[in-house]
């Protein structure tokens, strides 16, 4: 009889277990999910796969929420607005997205295209990003574009006063539709102009944002980007 009561005892607790155990795997398993849209600034040439803004991103919220936050981007070295538009018709994104981050324009610029193009696409792509995000406008992230100007590449090229005149004219549009649509505006524009003078904010390919800048966009994108999530 007693030998009964044990077996009945250690069942009860293996069961008890197993709940436990599961209630905890759940929990692991729930996650927010974080979308970056945009292009070589985004995707991080010439740096590491985790030391672009959305991995460090991704990596401080997981290090401070309790929930975990996965991370997708939709980015290539060299994508214009219409090429982003044409990956995302391709990639299909789903629209439950808790984050979504969108930084495009610098290669509108830099290949010469109109700058109608930017005016009609832009608008374009944060509607998409805002669908994304459950249609939180919110929940939507519009990053400034950084200044290459202020890079030995862009230095190089004997134009960089131009460079610089022609991206604020970018991103006085881009802040300015994102205002109308009651998206959060990220000016980081102004740690990528202090290249010059801080070697470290540059990549080794004499362009594009090294780890440094990527985390000091982070910090920059962390408040919000928590008080999202919270």
């Amino acid at each position: 009889m007693m030998n009964f009561k044990i077996a009945i005892l250690l069942m009860t607790l293996v069961s008890f277990s197993c709940a436990v155990s599961k209630k905890n795997i759940s929990a692991e398993k729930t996650t927010y999910k974080y979308l970056a849209l945009g292009d070589s600034y985004t995707i991080g040439e010439s740096v590491c796969g985790d030391c672009n803004y959305p991995k460090q991103l991704t990596d401080s919220l997981n290090n401070t929420l309790k929930e975990k936050t996965s991370v997708k981007i939709i980015a290539k070295t060299g994508w214009t607005t219409t090429d982003l538009l044409s990956a995302i018709a391709t990639e299909n994104p789903s629209k439950d997205y808790d984050l979504v981050t969108l930084l495009i324009g610098v290669n509108n610029q830099y290949q010469n295209k109109p700058f109608a193009i930017y005016k009609e696409e832009f608008p374009k792509l944060l509607d998409m990003a805002i669908d994304f995000a459950k249609g939180k406008p919110e929940n939507v992230i519009v990053i400034s574009i950084p200044d290459y100007g202020f890079t030995p590449f862009g230095q190089k090229s004997g134009k960089a006063v131009t460079v610089t005149k022609e991206l604020e004219r970018y991103n006085i549009y881009a802040e300015r539709i994102a205002f109308e649509e009651g998206v959060r505006f990220e000016n980081i524009t102004p740690i990528t102009q202090k290249g010059l003078e801080n070697p470290t904010l540059v990549a080794s390919d004499g362009l594009h944002p090294s780890e440094v800048a990527y985390r000091k966009f982070v910090e920059q994108l962390f408040p919000f980007a928590k008080s999202v999530l919270k």
